[in-house]
């Protein structure tokens, strides 16, 4: 039997719908621009001019018209159900598509100097990453800062998974998408159809963000502040609106932020179960109890290193070390201080944290942790194999068994990850970093992390990187935000026989 030939049209077809979403979603920026500076409402400039008003709203018109001719023209499409390649493709063009339209806003208002700068501000973005080339954010006009906190919002939850509530209406089935943007381990199933775990996920999503939006304010945090904190917070991003980050606010708001971080580097299954009362599903995931380890034992950790070592009053090491721990785990990269100053061996320890990443089924990057305990468990597991060869020992996780075929995928996965930090490294030393610089970059930016080490820490920016380096970091944030095998798949001979 003939096989199919890959549907581009369909696939295009879907791009040009998510860019009319695209466009739709600037016009909410339009708002924030006109309240905080209505005197560009009279500045026509569209190209570069003084106000970001008319950059977001041409922005938006030619991202919606793209988008439309892409699906008049596609309209004859198959419909057919999704296959495995068409998925994979779909998700990976969709990314880039979205990021490429996306920067179009930062790049025609003049704010940023280079196309280069504007895509990868917008891919740090939708990948959740947070890495940014800005130096004096407190400059940008509000409703670029509004775009740039909502590309991380969309992003968290995947622009697939947003984008699930109109496939059935296109004939294309969800389920593939969902397996192509969520490799490897997944989460608990809320629900067996696609479209309704999607209403739900996203449901919960907001709910958490509103909540979080609401007590922001109760510690007298701006609305606006608030709603891109919010956004960023749940997403895991880390894009602020202060040129300080969460250190230009109060105790009681970094307290309310950590709580949210927790949160979103959590399964979001597991939020659900809560609402509906199942606390034991919460209680008995070995994969929710390391995480919470981790960032307890990280946090005891690091507090004594600044009490004994740096003289921090204990509630004010407390904090920072919880903070940067969390931070750093969930990939959020919010920061409250500058992490670099701390005894080596403790800002060490956060390093390590980059390789970890939050649980799966969350909106954090990373390695994650369900694939951390799986190789620990297999790992521990061959020395009784080593003793008893003949027997068949299954990994267990929550009880129940885990095939060998998840193990085996869970190690490839953690061995290209690692090939792909190193070449991410060499490549950035030649392009010109410094080895310590080049190590964090391509840690921070395939783990979606944003701050790192070296000339690229907590306090600095990504302004420095040449051109070159940004999109080699930009394609690094991709390969982490659809974690490795949906992007470099398409790069296998393998992918394009028949």
């Amino acid at each position: 039997m003939r096989r199919q030939s890959v549907n581009f049209k369909m696939i295009f077809r879907v791009i040009g719908f998510l860019l009319i979403l695209e466009g739709l979603s600037m016009l909410t920026a339009l708002p924030f621009s006109w309240f905080f500076h209505p005197e560009g409402l009279t500045d026509y400039h569209v190209f570069k001019g003084t106000s970001d008003f008319h950059p977001i709203l041409f922005s938006s018109i030619i991202t919606v018209l793209v988008g439309l001719f892409l699906a008049i023209y596609t309209r004859r499409a198959k419909r057919n159900t999704t296959l495995k390649k068409e998925a994979y493709l779909l998700v990976s063009f969709s990314w880039i598509a979205i990021s490429i339209f996306g920067a179009l806003p930062f790049y025609l208002s003049g704010y940023f100097h280079t196309y280069t700068d504007a895509f990868f501000e917008t891919i740090s973005g939708f990948t959740t990453t947070g890495a940014s080339i800005l130096q004096d954010i407190e400059s940008i006009p509000q409703g670029l800062l509004f775009w740039r906190s909502l590309t991380h919002w969309i992003g968290g939850m995947g622009i697939i998974v947003l984008s699930l509530a109109i496939l059935p209406l296109l004939g294309i089935g969800g389920m593939q998408l969902f397996s192509a943007e969520s490799p490897g381990p997944t989460a608990d199933k809320i629900h067996p159809k696609v479209k309704e775990m999607a209403k739900r996920l996203w449901g919960i999503y907001l709910l958490l963000t509103l909540i979080q939006m609401g007590l922001l304010m109760l510690g007298e945090m701006s609305f606006f502040d608030a709603i891109c904190h919010s956004f960023a917070t749940m997403a895991t991003g880390g894009f602020s609106t202060q040129n300080v980050s969460i250190a230009a606010y109060s105790p009681y708001i970094q307290y309310v932020i950590i709580v949210f971080m927790i949160l979103a580097g959590t399964n979001f299954s597991l939020h659900y179960f809560m609402l509906k009362g199942k606390w034991s599903k919460l209680k008995n995931n070995e994969e929710y109890q390391l995480y919470i380890a981790i960032i307890a034992i990280a946090t005891i950790v690091i507090t004594l290193g600044l009490i004994l070592k740096n003289n921090e009053e204990i509630e004010e090491a407390f904090r920072n070390s919880l903070f940067q721990v969390v931070s750093i785990i969930t990939t959020t990269g919010f920061v409250t201080t500058d992490y670099l100053l701390w005894p080596t061996e403790l800002w060490v320890i956060l390093l390590a944290l980059f390789f970890v990443g939050g649980s799966a089924g969350s909106t954090g990057g990373g390695v994650k942790v369900m694939r951390i305990l799986i190789l620990i468990k297999n790992s521990l597991l061959e020395f009784r194999r080593l003793i008893h060869p003949h027997a068949i020992i299954p990994v267990r996780l929550n009880h129940r068994p885990v095939t060998q075929n998840i193990v085996f995928v869970i190690i490839s996965f953690f061995l290209f990850y690692v090939a792909t930090f190193a070449i991410g490294t060499i490549t950035m030393t030649f392009i010109g970093l410094d080895f310590v610089s080049a190590i964090g970059a391509s840690a921070s930016s395939l783990g979606n992390i944003g701050p790192a080490i070296g000339s690229l820490g907590p306090v600095e920016n990504y302004a420095h990187i040449p051109d070159l380096g940004k999109w080699v970091l930009g394609f690094l944030m991709l390969l982490g935000r659809l974690e490795l095998f949906t992007v470099l798949i398409i790069f296998s001979p393998t992918f394009w026989r028949k």
